[in-house]
């Protein structure tokens, strides 16, 4: 099946970066509900050199499904010559990480999968819902004045990944109202999703990774179903100083972690 290119501007299109040698085992980057590579700076200096990592940017699509998200990260990858890696998938692309493990015919070979603040179907999903209606309500004048509001926040927040502080603006830049609706249909793929089937037949190594504070995907929840129906799950790790952004508010613990399960599975 082909996947529909974006219209228009180019940054509307799936982009993708690639840093480090070929030699180097694959790691691909994909991201949360913000469909960006804006929070992942930090996190990317501390493998340099230990992996070959690849990042990706999704387009702001009103109407993709998961599945179709996947075939466009898959393409993309085959693309570049890349066939076989790690999937790092951070929260609302673990959606996507599992659409691709449930591919027929992929064209990237999945060595193993790691969730950071993931999960195979929300635990939470009225939460789920209420997010979108509360982010469908919310004008963009209101989303601006938050989001300077975050930056401010964002300099304590991420004091321990200066990389990740810099990316700000870029990240505040990027957040216009077609983004906005983007991450609402993103929402809506999560509550629509159901992919424990999934999950129950891989047979690649899965790991899960979140941090303490998480009050958006509760990993006490999340873990002990993750236990129960991913017979792949191969181990789980709380980073206690960090949130639901854990690679990026915990950049060398999140680091030094993925490496050891990458070098030990």
């Amino acid at each position: 099946m082909g996947i529909p290119e974006a219209k228009g501007d180019p940054e509307e299109c799936l982009q993708l970066r690639i840093h480090g040698d070929a030699s180097l085992p694959a790691l691909v980057y994909l991201p949360g509900l913000h469909g960006d590579w804006t929070l992942i700076p930090s996190f990317r200096v501390r493998v340099a050199d230990r992996v070959r990592f690849v990042e990706f940017t999704y387009p702001r699509t009103l109407t993709w499904s998961l599945e179709e998200y996947a075939r466009a990260v898959d393409d993309a990858l085959a693309a570049h010559g890349i066939r076989e890696g790690w999937l790092l998938a951070e929260s609302f692309s673990s959606q996507v990480a599992w659409a691709m493990l449930g591919l027929a015919r992929p064209q990237f070979a999945v060595s193993g999968l790691i969730l950071a603040g993931g999960f195979v179907r929300h635990p939470l999903l009225r939460d789920v819902r209420l997010a979108k209606w509360i982010g469908g309500r919310v004008s963009l004048t209101w989303l601006t004045r938050f989001l300077f509001f975050y930056a401010r926040v964002a300099r304590f927040r991420h004091r321990h990944a200066p990389e990740t502080a810099a990316s700000i603006q870029e990240f505040i830049a990027r957040r216009t109202e077609l983004d906005r609706q983007a991450a609402l249909h993103r929402l809506d793929l999560i509550a629509a999703s159901d992919l424990w089937a999934v999950a129950q037949a891989v047979r690649v190594p899965v790991f899960a990774l979140t941090g303490w504070l998480d009050p958006i995907v509760p990993w006490p929840l999340t873990f002990w179903l993750l236990r129960r129906h991913c017979r792949s799950l191969r181990a789980t790790k709380v980073l206690w100083r960090a949130d639901h952004n854990v690679l990026g508010t915990a950049p060398d613990d999140a680091a030094r972690q993925v490496l050891v399960w990458m070098a030990h599975s």
